[in-house]
């Protein structure tokens, strides 16, 4: 283990010499930046050098056997480390990696091959999941470790993986946990157990509920997808997966820094514990408040990430597709919503006028009531004209919003396009799904309460080259994270996310 780690070490010091600040013992380490450290191998103190000088003299007295031994065991190290894929690897079926694709798993491959946790940050759509199976038939077919794998998923993303398992490399013997506790029971005893199988599909959740059964396996590649799910590293999950008896990890994300950079040190703690095990060295050496603004610090992050973090965009690689054209939309308030609006806002003056400390909670509860009251004033009880309640014409004139998608919609289907809508609120996905039948759009719509066989079946139905859906409408949590929905051409963001980054996942469905 000692060996393995000094292996890690030096691998890590030939990517960048800024390696040293973190790989020094504690007791040596001094608080002066990494940066202003001299180029070269560290110093090497006078005992360690007498050591070195011992060392170096026995060396010189080896017989001829021991002399031969030691390069046959060099060579063997080399020989092991010269896996490099030239073309689409022949255990992949039914089409053939990309370049790029290729270039990923050899990275991939070379990480194995040092010891070294990493993070596969291509931006979606530039095959993520296929390099991560190609990974695993590698570790099957060429180094004869068919398992067991585990790969950590979002729910609505099992089925896919599945597929993805059974089209590309079939020999592998994916499996997938999912269902209710007596399902779930009769997998383990019947599927599990016995272990007839080399990679393990399952999702956050049912890790969560398994775990007691998970924790007794020796798992050679825990894969976690979607992997800023741990960016929080006191969260249940993460602390979970921090308990897994695990050879090698690999974190999947089209988004590896989201909000701040204490996220990516749990990301980073979490691949290599012994490297960054210290929240507190990682803040001060990254001043965390204003760091992205500091182009030096900017390129000592990159550094840092260099040898743990592959990060390729679909204009650096795929030339071949038209670039994505983003058009922000501003809307005026309809009268009903300028009426409710006034209302919220008068009805809580003193909080707006308060001199004195203001209360955060309730600030926060107006801005959510003002989000609804522009998303559609029908969200508040009282507001829709009735009974009788009917889907008439009301519905769209009486928001702003509703008025411009009525408009583009027709547009849309006239020219043939396919539509995804994404809300953060499910009630407006309520609204929506009554307009669409008003308006005899046909529709599918997946949200954090849809069942696991109902978002497969939904997804399938929407890609399914003679689909006659048009509009396939998703709260953004639930459907913004690993769903593959090609065959649309057209994303609108009906309401905006806190996070840009959620709403940078749902628009590269």
């Amino acid at each position: 283990q000692q060996t393995d780690r000094a292996n890690r070490f030096e691998y890590l010091l030939k990517q960048t010499e800024l390696f040293a600040h973190f790989i020094q013992p504690a007791a040596q380490k001094t608080p002066t930046s990494p940066l202003k450290m001299k180029p070269g191998r560290p110093r090497i103190k006078k005992d360690e050098k007498q050591n070195l000088l011992s060392a170096g003299d026995y060396r010189h007295r080896r017989t001829e056997q021991e002399e031969d031994e030691e390069l046959l065991t060099e060579s063997s190290k080399t020989t092991n480390v010269c896996t490099r894929f030239e073309e689409s690897p022949s255990y992949v079926k039914w089409g053939k990696l990309r370049d790029y694709q290729i270039r990923g798993l050899n990275w991939l491959i070379s990480l194995y091959e040092n010891g070294i946790n990493g993070i596969l940050a291509d931006e979606m759509g530039l095959g993520k999941t296929l390099q991560t199976i190609s990974l695993l038939g590698y570790m099957k077919h060429y180094r004869n470790i068919p398992g067991p794998h585990m790969v950590l998923v979002p729910k609505s993303t099992l089925q896919n993986w599945m597929n993805e398992f059974k089209r590309w490399v079939p020999t592998l013997r994916a499996v997938c946990l999912i269902g209710d506790k007596d399902q779930r029971a009769a997998f383990v005893r019947d599927v599990l157990l016995p272990g007839e199988w080399d990679v393990c599909v399952t999702s956050y959740e049912m890790l969560i509920k398994e775990k007691s059964v998970f924790k007794k396996f020796n798992w050679r590649y825990l894969v976690i997808d979607e992997a800023h799910r741990i960016k929080n590293e006191k969260s249940k999950l993460s602390e979970i997966v921090r308990e897994f008896k695990t050879t090698n990890r690999l974190l999947l994300t089209g988004t590896p820094l989201q909000n701040n950079l204490h996220e990516l040190w749990a990301l980073l703690n979490f691949l290599l514990p012994d490297v960054f095990n210290s929240a507190e060295d990682f803040d001060s050496w990254f001043d965390t408040n204003n760091c992205l603004g500091d182009q030096k610090l900017v390129e000592r992050l990159h550094m840092v990430l260099r040898p743990f973090l592959l990060r390729r965009i679909k204009a650096d690689v795929e030339k071949s597709l038209p670039p994505k054209k983003e058009v922000k939309i501003y809307v005026g308030l309809s009268k009903m919503q300028r009426e409710w609006y006034t209302r919220i806002l008068m009805k809580d003056i003193d909080i707006l006028n308060s001199a004195g400390k203001l209360d955060k909670m309730r600030l926060l509860n107006i801005l959510m009531q003002l989000r609804k009251c522009c998303n559609h004033p029908y969200l508040f009880d009282g507001a829709e004209p009735g009974p009788p309640y009917t889907t008439d014409m009301h519905l769209v004139t009486n928001s702003g919003k509703m008025v411009v998608l009525d408009k583009l919609l027709p547009k849309l289907k006239e020219q043939g396009s396919r539509v995804l809508i994404f809300s953060q609120m499910t009630r407006v996905l309520d609204i929506l799904e009554d307009y669409c039948m008003w308006r005899n759009y046909e529709y599918c719509r997946l949200d954090g309460q849809t069942p696991h066989n109902e978002r497969q079946a939904s997804i399938n139905a929407f890609n399914d080259p003679d689909s006659s859906k048009f509009v396939f409408m998703l709260s953004t949590r639930a459907g913004g994270l690993g769903i593959n929905l090609a065959t649309a051409d057209v994303v609108i963001l009906y309401d905006s996310d806190w996070n840009p980054q959620v709403d940078l996942q749902a628009m590269v469905r």
